[in-house]
């Protein structure tokens, strides 16, 4: 049904999320991102409260394994969700309950973690963290679009993939990057090209927030 890789970038201290699903509007309730906090991939039979709840243990100050604890023994039906995230250090946890669907699998590796279910084969996490290691020195949403790329190409899941959504995080009380594809016969391809068209403009942006007296104009019909 879903799989999705969760990454901080140790250089800028980002942090993000992508996931894809064949069920619609994915990235609404599985993906939960704060700059300098961490993120929290909350997926299966999904309960999107424990994402707020991942990060806000995260905020707190506890680490990885310790907030994963926490959310496995928080609420009911832990069995059916299954569970990834990432602390500040770049440390991760994950939990698959006995409930989770189909093939599922997680795969750790340098800041960042890739978990999923009802999967085609258990190589996709594999190549969806490979991808992202390959490609430091990249910006993190692009090492995160060509992780869930690779984990496309590796067999993805059990049904054709429909909707899919990115979210990355920095400084700032809004995350700088947040894109979703939903209900698309390629969603992942139109996320790419979504994110080559926002990528030249997302520094003026951001630039456009913190002081719009020292931005670039903003090129729109009308702006002189």
């Amino acid at each position: 049904m879903t799989f999705s890789l969760t990454a901080r970038c140790a250089q800028t201290g980002m942090f993000g999320i992508v996931v894809t699903s064949s069920s619609i509007c994915v990235a609404t309730r599985c993906a939960w991102v704060k700059g300098q906090v961490g993120a929290v991939a909350s997926q299966n039979i999904t309960d999107p409260g424990l994402g707020l709840m991942g990060l806000d243990l995260l905020q707190q100050g506890y680490g990885a394994a310790a907030a994963m604890k926490i959310l496995v023994d928080a609420r009911p039906f832990s069995d059916y969700r299954q569970l990834a995230l990432i602390d500040r250090l770049g440390h991760t946890a994950h939990h698959s309950g006995s409930g989770v669907l189909g093939t599922n699998s997680v795969v750790e590796g340098r800041d960042c973690i890739a978990a999923g279910n009802l999967l085609s084969t258990t190589d996709v996490p594999v190549q969806m963290v490979k991808a992202f290691e390959d490609s430091a020195g990249e910006h993190l949403a692009e090492r995160l679009l060509r992780g869930v790329e690779a984990g496309l190409a590796a067999g993805g899941e059990e049904g054709d993939v429909k909707s899919v959504g990115i979210k990355v995080c920095h400084q700032h009380d809004w995350p700088i990057c947040e894109m979703r594809v939903d209900w698309h016969d390629e969603p992942i391809a139109e996320l790419r090209r979504v994110w080559q068209a926002y990528e030249p403009q997302m520094a003026d942006y951001i630039q456009r927030a913190l002081d719009p007296t020292d931005a670039p104009s903003y090129g729109v019909p009308g702006d002189p």
